[in-house]
């Protein structure tokens, strides 16, 4: 899983570009694992972990594709979508891949005004257990913030949770720091789940 998906990230990278792009958090799980993948790399910026990734920004009602973003839409303030309530915006990115995540979409919810996160979780149905654990001490607030459901036909779990609810959201963030502040929780989520595996 993680430790895997990681090794190969970095292997590719390497193959292709003589180096490996990783960022902090993953330079301590190398070093935490003793990961034979522990050099070889460059550490970059937390805040162009995104800077590659597919943004799509859309109408919620109709799902039609409003544009394709540039990385220059991560420097937005994530209030953009109070102020478009109607929008959201979609991300595809290798580093979702690497932790067992989907694309990654934001927008505000109709009726409470949090902002949502949905993804899909490639995570077998047995760390269903784990999952409802960790989300619940991981998330801030009651057992409403976030919604679990596991699709037996794609085989992934659909999650869906308020950002607001994760520790260290503010109002302040910009688009890109709050796709960071998710990365984070749902890394976390993925290494919780490989020390599961054994």
């Amino acid at each position: 899983m993680l430790k895997e998906n990681l090794a190969s990230y970095i292997e590719k990278e390497q193959k292709e570009k003589g180096t490996a792009l990783i960022f902090e958090k993953e330079k301590e799980y190398l070093e935490m694992t003793d990961s034979d993948s522990a050099d070889g790399f460059t550490i970059g910026n937390e805040g162009d972990r995104f800077r590659e990734a597919y943004l799509e920004r859309g109408d919620k009602e109709t799902e039609e594709i409003l544009a394709e973003e540039s990385p220059d839409f991560l420097e937005k303030p994530i209030s953009y979508f109070r102020e478009h309530k109607r929008e959201f915006v979609y991300m595809e990115s290798k580093w979702f891949d690497v932790i067992g995540a989907d694309a990654v979409s934001l927008e505000v919810d109709d009726v409470f005004g949090n902002y949502d996160i949905m993804l899909g979780l490639k995570l077998q149905k047995k760390y269903q257990k784990y999952l409802k654990d960790s989300l619940d001490k991981g998330l801030e607030g009651s057992g409403d913030a976030y919604d679990l459901m596991f699709d037996s036909g794609e085989g992934i779990w659909n999650l869906n949770f308020s950002l607001d609810a994760l520790p260290g959201f503010h109002g302040g963030l910009s688009v890109g720091e709050a796709y960071s502040l998710v990365y984070g929780f749902l890394f976390n989520l993925a290494e919780g789940a490989q020390s599961q595996q054994g």
